[in-house]
């Protein structure tokens, strides 16, 4: 039989085999730690493990992003030079818009 076995704290310590006619240990349970917790902590009472690591402690754990790669730099460059590039064309479209009411109403005036 597997045992998990955890200190006065009850914070995880190893594991174990012992013959199924064997008695648990002090310190010792029978019930397994869930997968995924970085520093398990046993209650007793409710017979279960739980998280005992702070937000900060796993994300300390976390591996670092990566830093973007030259291609996926030149891919944003490329896309803000799109966007750049749209935004004037719009600008040019609006003031070819706006020039051309001036000199339909200059027309209507006469002045032209």
């Amino acid at each position: 039989m597997h045992i998990y076995y955890y200190d006065e704290n009850f914070k995880y310590q190893g594991e174990g085999v012992i013959s199924d006619y064997d008695e648990i240990p002090k310190s010792a349970t029978d019930v397994r730690p869930q997968e995924g917790l970085y520093l398990p902590k046993y209650d007793e009472n409710k017979r279960m493990w739980f998280e005992s690591a702070s937000k900060e402690y796993i994300d300390s754990l976390q591996p670092k992003p990566l830093p973007p790669s030259e291609i996926d730099l030149l891919k944003q460059q490329n896309a803000d030079l799109l966007q750049q590039l749209a935004e004037s064309e719009k600008r040019v479209e609006e003031q070819s818009k706006t020039i051309s009411e001036l000199i339909m109403l200059l027309n209507e005036k006469g002045v032209i």
